[in-house]
C-alpha cells in the first residue's frame, strides 16, 4: 500500500486540527483554590467556625448539586457578615458563587445549585465587617459527572 503526497498531508492536517480542537479538562489545583481564599480574605487564614455548609454527603448526579450555607452573625450594624464565597476545589474554576450581604440582610443565608465535576470539597468562606474570616469545608462525593465528565 502506498500513501500519495495528497493523502498524507490530508492525515496530517487532519491530526493537526484533532489536536488543536480537542476538548481539555483541568481541574483547579488545591493552589488555585488557596490563592482564591487568600484573595478574598486579603492574605487573612480563616479559622474554623461560625460559617456552615450544608450538602449532601454524597451526590447522584453533578449537574445540580444544592449547597445551603448559614453565617451565624447578629446582623447588626455593628457585627454583620459581608459576604461569602463557594468554591470547589475539583472545577476547572474553583471558585462558584459569591453572596454579598449587609446589617439590613436581617440572616446571612443563602442557598443554590452548583455543578461539581468529581468528587471534592466544597468550601464557604465568610467575611465579616470587622475583617475577621471563617470558614467550613464538606467533601461531597459525585457519583455521576457534572461539568467535564
Amino acid at each position: 500500500m502506498t500513501i500519495t503526497r495528497r493523502q498524507a498531508l490530508g492525515l496530517t492536517a487532519g491530526a493537526a486540527a484533532f489536536l488543536t480542537f480537542a476538548p481539555r479538562i483541568s481541574f483547579a489545583a488545591t493552589a488555585e483554590t488557596d490563592a482564591a481564599i487568600k484573595a478574598f480574605t486579603g492574605g487573612a487564614t480563616p479559622t474554623e467556625g461560625t460559617v456552615s455548609l450544608d450538602t449532601p454527603e454524597i451526590a447522584e448526579n453533578g449537574n445540580t448539586v444544592p449547597v445551603g450555607v448559614t453565617v451565624d452573625s447578629p446582623m447588626t450594624p455593628d457585627s454583620y457578615v459581608e459576604s461569602v464565597l463557594i468554591l470547589a476545589d475539583g472545577n476547572p474554576s474553583p471558585a462558584v458563587a459569591t453572596f454579598h450581604f449587609t446589617a439590613m440582610s436581617g440572616a446571612a443565608e443563602a442557598k443554590t445549585r452548583i455543578r461539581l465535576a468529581k468528587t471534592q470539597n466544597v468550601v464557604a468562606v465568610a467575611k465579616m465587617n470587622d475583617g475577621s474570616t471563617f470558614m467550613d469545608t464538606k467533601e461531597v462525593k459525585v457519583t455521576i459527572g457534572g461539568c467535564g465528565g
